[in-house]
């Protein structure tokens, strides 16, 4: 008696002790899975679940733990101890599948299910019955032993770990798998023969499973941040490249004020723009926006850089110099299409021309007046032999061209109303007395003052502004 009595003494003990510290791991590993982002996070999250779910429920089997808390605690500990004990095992499982590929992840998927399905059964049995382990014999005997043997296989024979597994340490995870799995061997075949065993050997393997875990956790977040760094640091320098292919200031063209704008969604873009100078009276300006966003979008943009410099010589034609690109593009890109706009202005013979591929239309000013110069054909990289058709303008004195991209009207406010064509529009009737540089800034501004405070930029914006003077 004295001997069942000092193990009870030690059982509860080692409950409160193993209890409070698997409870206060799995808070934190739940807290630093909430505010991280990226691979590892979510092994991260379902440790800290099955490391809270082991303390709760050993704290919940001590009665001078459960004798300490409020009535309606009281009250609730056993129905918290029987759900703790059935859902454990596909929370444990869920661990599992964040480190798994392959074949094992159809199995695994399938344990889950039976496990969740079977614990909010069981669940229900206790509510009603008041039985707490009526179908236990199935979670803990069939799925459980059924997931560990097929775990620990895969894990000890290096071939199938190498092929079904996702692990920077195997080692590890091999030392604290076998270590749960025999101590729940040994607890079995207590159980078989009537032996008493105590908390403290689960406990332990269990710890050392956790702590397997935890460090190939730990090497998987470590990993994903050297990743992003360097995939920071490419960024970077695709940023400077891009920024290289793009003109480093306004042409010097005789009777023309030339500005522009460049606000990329991300560190590279997909809108692209080129000056295209011949001589002193004569120069041609293009518009792009490739479809999609990001390091995709901005090969496609540096491939329209390349592209342009084989139709310079038909400059002069903006219908011509789209065909041409159209004609390169198609048999360079797959999913991705592009939307562009070319003006050529010529000044000693006060002429302009214009086309389009899909493209917003060109705003002209003049006298007070503010048109819509649309002259469209096909997006590029639709039919390599589609047709653009030409718009030709005489230029008076006075005259403002606005060429942009569809990020500039398509910003929306907190109702989810476009910025659209309309207050572009008024923007520059507002302020068509203005520099084309001051345009710029009060349409940017514009543009932020529609969007919500918290929003961010969800397309690239570019803008060309060219004054006949």
């Amino acid at each position: 008696m004295q001997n069942q009595s000092a193990l009870m003494s030690s059982d509860q003990l080692a409950n409160i002790m193993f209890g409070s510290v698997f409870l206060f791991i799995g808070l934190a590993a739940c807290a630093f899975a909430a505010i991280r982002r990226g691979g590892g996070v979510r092994l991260f999250a379902w440790l800290g679940i099955w490391s809270a779910m082991r303390g709760v429920r050993l704290l919940a089997k001590s009665p001078s733990v459960v004798a300490i808390l409020p009535h309606w605690l009281q009250v609730c500990a056993p129905f918290v101890w029987v759900a703790t004990m059935y859902l454990v095992l596909p929370v444990a499982v869920l661990a599992w599948l964040e480190l798994t590929v392959g074949k094992v992840r159809p199995f695994l998927k399938t344990v889950i299910v039976g496990g969740f399905l079977i614990g909010l059964a069981g669940i229900g049995v206790f509510a009603v019955t008041g039985s707490k382990d009526r179908l236990m014999v199935y979670s803990d005997d069939l799925l459980a032993i059924a997931a560990l043997l097929v775990l620990v296989v895969v894990v000890s024979v290096p071939r199938l770990a190498r092929r079904f597994l996702v692990l920077p340490n195997r080692a590890v995870v091999v030392v604290g798998t076998l270590v749960f799995a025999l101590e729940g061997l040994h607890f079995s075949l207590a159980n078989t023969f009537h032996y008493k065993t105590t908390e403290i050997t689960g406990s332990l393997a269990f710890a050392v499973l956790l702590f397997s875990f935890g460090y190939v956790a730990a090497q998987m977040v470590l990993a994903n941040e050297h990743r992003l760094v360097s995939i920071d640091n490419e960024l970077a320098i695709a940023r400077e490249i891009q920024a290289s292919i793009l003109p480093g200031s306004s042409p010097a063209v005789k009777n023309l004020r030339v500005a522009a704008a460049y606000r990329p969604m991300t560190a590279v873009a997909g809108d692209f723009y080129e000056f295209v100078p011949i001589d002193a009276n004569r120069n041609g300006f293009l518009v792009a926006d490739v479809t999609g966003h990001g390091v995709p979008a901005a090969l496609i943009a540096s491939m329209v850089k390349v592209a342009m410099q084989s139709v310079i010589s038909c400059a002069h034609d903006p219908s011509e110099v789209l065909h041409g690109l159209n004609r390169i593009l198609c048999t360079q890109l797959r999913s991705q299409l592009v939307s562009a706009a070319y003006l050529w202005v010529d000044t000693e013979n006060r002429k302009a021309r214009y086309s389009a591929a899909g493209h917003p239309p060109l705003l002209l000013w003049r006298e007070g007046k503010l048109e819509r110069v649309e002259s469209n054909g096909l997006l590029l990289g639709v039919f390599p032999d589609s047709d653009y058709p030409l718009f030709d303008i005489p230029i008076r004195i006075g005259d403002r061209f606005l060429l942009y991209t569809d990020g500039v009207i398509e910003p929306e406010d907190s109702d989810g109303k476009s910025f659209g064509d309309h207050r572009l529009e008024q923007v520059v009737r507002d302020n068509g007395s203005h520099a084309p540089a001051e345009l710029l800034d009060q349409l940017l501004a514009e543009i932020h003052r529609w969007q919500p405070t918290s929003a961010a930029q969800h397309d690239d914006i570019t803008l060309i502004v060219v004054d006949v003077v």
